[in-house]
């Protein structure tokens, strides 16, 4: 890997981190929900992002080299699958069978389709 891509996606994945913290800050402020919504917020816009840069990349002729800055730093940093399965487990722990069970497979559901969205308007 050729250093200023090295470089690119590590200040990406910075930015990625920062938009992050500032979307779960506007989502906290602004809803109160019995899961963690700003995480799930996160991940689901994360994931469309990601499908729709992929099937741009495959489809539009998009450089892999921004591929892998924007999808591989900015929405590596953006989105936060770690975040999403300790919240879950606490969830759980807390005996919110409801909400967690809701939490965790309402995530990955939710992230799975909206990648798959992203993916098909990118490659149409």
């Amino acid at each position: 890997m050729a250093p200023w891509l090295f470089v690119a996606i590590a200040v990406a994945g910075g930015v990625g981190a920062a938009l992050r913290l500032v979307v779960d800050g506007v989502v906290r402020s602004t809803w109160s929900a019995p899961i963690p919504l700003a995480t799930l917020v996160i991940n689901v816009s994360g994931s469309f992002v990601l499908g729709l840069l992929t099937g741009l990349a495959d489809h539009a002729g998009m450089p892999r080299e921004w591929l892998l800055v924007a999808g591989g730093g900015l929405m590596g940093g953006y989105t936060t699958f770690s975040t999403a399965s300790v919240e879950t487990v606490r969830l759980v722990a807390e005996k919110k069978w409801v909400a967690g069970i809701a939490n965790g497979a309402g995530m990955l559901l939710l992230a799975v389709a909206a990648g798959l969205v992203g993916l098909t308007i990118g490659t149409s």
